[in-house]
């Protein structure tokens, strides 16, 4: 998603925008000040993805207080077309991406309609063999988060996906669970994903706070994405689950430091050792006065600060050299005083 090997950012307003194209103009501002990548949203028509009957999740209800249905619920959250276009080109405005999960094939026509970037596919859709080739056929990048799912689940999904000749797509692990226990979090299941399939991996986070997410991050996790609400005693199935504009800025900037401080995988020293090195390295000293034409002995020599002379790793080529000059007692020995 990055020209860059930074970690791409996701702040996920999914439908924590409750419905209001004003809400959700208001979130991509406070996203943009916190420096994230990208802000994602959630593109259905409620008709297209649930029936009427269907009841909400546990979570779903007691966030909302409410027994209404899943389709009751998702109608009241459901933004228009023109919507989406208005908020994409917003975000664009704000210097940041705009992404939308398409949870059925009309909305994902939409979203390629307006080029999108890339296309998210939610843990809900690893087993919807229609939609994820339908979309795999457009040819961008996809990221699809797995929770629920099994390892033989998400091979099959990619396969759908590189069947219809796309091979770029991003795994995200998940743990679907609103908000997610630590003891579920299985962070390590993220790498089982990226050794298995070959492909990059990220972390769509359900926990509450940014400790599990800034540890992706230090584990290789080239993808953030993090439920973000301005208020979380807003009425709503996800606000309790998201960050707040504070803790969002506090997650970019912890990210941010967390790559920093992983660096690379080249073992040298840095510039500042170099210099330092000079200083606590030793060098090899004359361990007490000898006169010229002796010949050096290990009873010459001693290791001593600072490191400006000949390395104590050379000694054996010193040994057995002559002496070219008197020498004092604490001097550095230098190859110009050898023979």
């Amino acid at each position: 998603m990055n020209s860059t090997s930074s970690c791409f950012i996701i702040a996920e307003i999914g439908v924590n925008h409750n419905g209001d194209i004003k809400l959700a103009k208001q979130m991509i501002d406070e996203a943009a000040i916190a420096k994230v990548d990208a802000v994602k949203f959630q593109t259905y028509k409620t008709e297209q993805i649930v029936t009427k009957s269907a009841q909400q999740a546990e979570y779903q209800k007691i966030n909302t207080k409410s027994d209404q249905s899943q389709f009751e619920l998702l109608k009241k959250l459901e933004l228009e077309f023109e919507d989406f276009i208005e908020l994409k080109k917003y975000s664009e405005e704000k210097g940041i991406t705009f992404l939308s999960t398409a949870a059925d094939i009309e909305s994902a026509n939409f979203l390629n309609k307006i080029n999108v970037k890339a296309f998210k596919i939610g843990s809900g859709e690893v087993t919807n063999l229609p939609l994820i080739k339908h979309i795999a056929k457009f040819n961008k990048t996809i990221i699809l988060s797995t929770g629920m799912s099994t390892l033989k689940e998400v091979n099959d999904a990619l396969s759908w996906i590189k069947e219809e000749g796309n091979n770029d797509t991003v795994l995200l692990h998940c743990t679907s669970n609103y908000p997610c226990p630590l003891n579920e979090v299985n962070l390590n299941a993220m790498k089982t994903l990226e050794k298995e399939f070959s492909v990059p991996v990220g972390y769509s986070d359900h926990t509450e706070g940014i400790e599990v997410s800034v540890l992706a991050v230090a584990m290789g996790a080239t993808i953030i994405e993090k439920h973000f609400t301005l208020d979380k005693n807003m009425p709503g199935p996800d606000h309790k689950a998201s960050l707040n504009y504070s803790e969002l800025t506090q997650l970019v900037s912890q990210i941010r430091k967390t790559e920093l401080i992983m660096g690379n995988f080249e073992k040298v020293p840095s510039e500042a050792e170099i210099r330092i090195s000079k200083l606590v390295r030793k060098s090899l000293v004359a361990s007490k006065d000898f006169k010229k034409g002796e010949i050096i002995t290990m009873d010459h020599l001693a290791t001593k600060r600072p490191f400006t002379g000949i390395s104590p790793k050379e000694i054996n080529e010193v040994i057995g050299k002559k002496s070219l000059k008197d020498i004092t007692k604490d001097s550095i020995i230098r190859w110009e005083d050898l023979q």
